[in-house]
């Protein structure tokens, strides 16, 4: 198994978010939806489940655009 987090993130920070999201209960979710959609430089948009994945590895990506392989 590979330890690979993003640079600043650990083990430790990852199951705390996972906690985060698991123990909240539906007002809270709600609550946290309608606060991110009120942030000028957020979008939230739906997206078929079958390209999830190509759009993660885009977003994942979007720091490296423009640079050499």
């Amino acid at each position: 198994m590979s330890n690979n987090f993003p640079k600043g993130w650990n083990e430790k920070r990852v199951r705390d978010v996972l906690a985060h999201y698991e123990n909240q209960n539906e007002d809270r979710q709600f609550a946290e939806i309608e606060a991110a959609q009120e942030l000028d430089d957020t979008i939230m948009m739906a997206i078929p489940v079958k390209l999830a994945q190509e759009v993660r590895a885009l977003i994942a990506s979007d720091g490296k655009r423009g640079q050499s392989p």
